[in-house]
């Protein structure tokens, strides 16, 4: 059965389940988009690609692209870069300020938003023109230059970002914070624009199933050390205070965003991309981790 075929059957059968989540409604452009869309796009480490839904329309993929700075900060800091922001679990909200100042300003991990923060800060550091270099980068994975910031998320994040203005003051408080509060917010919302389809979003993420190299180019992005960590830290904190139900349910590494979509990687084999704008209780994905699970069960496979 080809992985077209499984994605028809699985969702045919999710349609059977009551979706009682909710798009994300305190970014006010997010609240705009059809909670009705579906779509999915899976590319293999050899290029094979296959898709189901409204796997080529547009959405936000906020939260994701933190892993794609990540990638930077990493690549230019190398270990040291852990001196300022963990890699555990958060155990808490995506946004909490409780458990950033219980930690002196230092984030749990890069992948909530305080952690974030930090690595846009390492970036301003490191570039004259960071969010120019930041797209440079993100259209070399992707081997697409057609990938942008939207100036009209942008502007919805910036309207509402009362708390991510509350964590960048807190981390400066503690010295974690070298650059301007206003330039590393501004980063960040641009980071968090950011748009593609599933088959775009699966596209870009290859590279973390191939040992950190693009298959479509063969260009190296990161070693495959690298490569391991970014994945254990996609595993371990991909889907904030529900990693762990993740990892349980799903099996695979992967990082969601408030857009409704999700990204998982399986090394050595692919990478699969999903959205479904509704959203559960921790902010994740409602029908997009179901689709997941069904789809990992239905293979009887994951990374364990």
């Amino acid at each position: 059965m080809k992985y077209s075929d499984i994605f028809s059957q699985i969702y045919f059968d999710l349609e059977n389940r009551p979706d009682l989540g909710q798009v994300a409604s305190y970014i006010p452009e997010l609240k705009n988009v059809d909670p009705a869309m579906f779509g999915v796009h899976l590319t293999t480490v050899d290029n094979c690609e296959y898709s189901f839904g409204d796997s080529e329309v547009k959405f936000s993929i906020q939260s994701i692209a933190k892993v794609l700075s990540l990638t930077m900060a990493y690549t230019l800091e190398g270990e040291n870069l852990w001196k300022r922001v963990g890699v555990e679990p958060s155990g808490t909200s995506f946004n909490s300020l409780v458990q950033l100042e219980h930690n002196k300003g230092i984030p749990r991990n890069p992948l909530i938003n305080g952690g974030a923060l930090v690595i846009a800060d390492v970036l301003i550091s490191h570039f004259e023109n960071p969010k120019q270099e930041l797209l440079n980068f993100i259209r070399l994975v992707s081997n697409n230059e057609s990938i942008d910031f939207c100036e009209r998320i942008q502007a919805s994040e910036k309207e509402t970002g009362f708390c991510n203005a509350a964590l960048v003051n807190l981390m400066k408080s503690y010295g974690n914070i070298e650059n301007d509060v206003e330039e590393v917010l501004d980063f960040y919302y641009n980071l968090c624009s950011i748009e593609m389809t599933c088959k775009e979003l699966s596209r870009t993420f290859l590279y973390l199933a191939n040992n950190g190299i693009v298959p479509a180019t063969q260009q190296e992005i990161i070693c495959p050390s690298m490569s391991k960590r970014i994945n254990a830290i996609m595993q371990l904190c991909g889907f904030y205070d529900e990693a762990g139900e993740f990892s349980f349910k799903v099996g695979l590494p992967g990082k969601s965003g408030v857009g409704g979509g999700i990204i998982a990687i399986h090394p050595h084999k692919y990478s699969i991309a999903v959205w479904s704008p509704k959203l559960n209780l921790k902010g994740n994905s409602n029908k997009g981790i179901w689709f997941l699970e069904s789809f990992t069960s239905a293979l009887e496979t994951s990374i364990f």
